[in-house]
This record gives C-alpha cells, structure tokens and sequence, in this order.
C-alpha cells in the first residue's frame, strides 16, 4: 500500500513538462473514424454507417401527413390562439419565406414574379375555404412548385404564419360582421383612451 501511494506521489510532484503515466490510455484517446474514409473491417467498407431501421433522430417528430393532404386538412387544428404576439411572429416569418412569392398581401405579386411563375394568391376563395391543416400541410411538404418549408420552418412557425395569413384574408375581404366588430372595438378603445386623460 505504501509503495502504491509512493508511485501516485511522485506522478503529483514532478516537475516542468513532463507528460505523466496514462494507465489505459486506449480509453482517453479512441481512434477517430472519418465518416467517407474507406474502411476495409466495417460493412459497406466505410465508416459511416446506415441507422436501423425505424430509428429517429432526437427532437424529430415525424409528420403523419405526408401523402395525405385530406387527412391533414380533417385533423389537424392550429393550436396557436390569434394573439398579437403570435401575429407578429407569423408576420415577421411570412415577410422572410412568403412575400418573396406571395407577396405582402398574399395576392401572387411577389418579388420575385416574373421571371418566376406566379403563385397562387392566398387570397383566393379556393386557398380562403382551406382549413389550417391543409395549409399547413402544403407549407410542411410543398406544392407544385412550392418546396416544403418544413426545414426552415419549425411546427410553431408555420402555424402563426397561418394566423398572419388569416389575418391577411380579414383584412382583404371583410364580412359585414368584421367590420362592425371592428367599429365597436375601436369605439371602445377611444373611451377609454379619453377616459385615461
């Protein structure tokens, strides 16, 4: 035991830069694999291997939809509530990904139409009778010549976008409804804003 403690000492208390003992050293210093390189032991003789089957990647959550837009459009509901915060996001998010094709309006006139085909307007009554699902599910896998968004976009984006993109329809074609709603809100917001002062 004394000599034991003897050995560890002396590792403690040498001088200048000497590298010390590594006991198993194989442990600290794994051989690294480049994941292209021709490996001669390992299947398919490389490095990189193919994942089991089934197998999904940490934070992924796979999308049930993918070859059904009727079952996207039946079940699937937005779950974010139409709050000033979640429009502003969603506003912000479609000027990046959407304005460039849909332009700010959602009417089709993007900036970049022509030379680009022009896409379809959001404001049409066919895109207008579309529940939240199927958008979303036209943003998640594409359409035509709409690619999926579903990599720059993550599942929250893409449903404030939808709010934003309602909130767009609104503003473009309002029923008798909204605009007496409208009046009533503003009517009240003045009295109160008076009765402030």
């Amino acid at each position: 035991m004394g000599l034991l403690s003897l050995i560890f000492l002396s590792g403690c208390f040498a001088g200048g830069n000497r590298t010390t003992w590594e006991y198993m050293p194989d442990m600290a210093d794994s051989p690294a694999l480049k994941a292209q390189k021709y490996e001669a032991d390992l299947p398919h003789h490389r490095a990189m291997l193919t994942p089991p089957e089934g197998t999904i990647p940490r934070g992924y959550q796979p999308y049930a939809y993918k070859d059904d837009p009727e079952g996207a459009a039946r079940e699937l509901q937005n779950p974010l509530p139409r709050t000033e915060a979640v429009l502003l996001g969603g506003q912000k998010t479609f000027n990046i990904y959407c304005a460039t094709c849909h332009g700010p309006k959602g009417l089709g006139d993007g900036s970049v139409v022509p030379p680009f085909p022009r896409p379809p307007s959001l404001q049409s009554d066919k895109v207008r009778t579309w529940s939240d699902g199927r958008i979303f599910h036209v943003i998640t896998v594409g359409q035509n010549l709409m690619p999926s968004y579903a990599s720059q976009l993550d599942p929250q984006q893409r449903w404030a976008v939808i709010q934003y993109m309602r909130a767009l329809q609104l503003a473009e074609n309002p029923s008798d409804a909204n605009v007496e709603a409208y009046k009533t809100e503003r009517r009240t917001s003045d009295i109160e804003h008076r009765e402030k002062k």
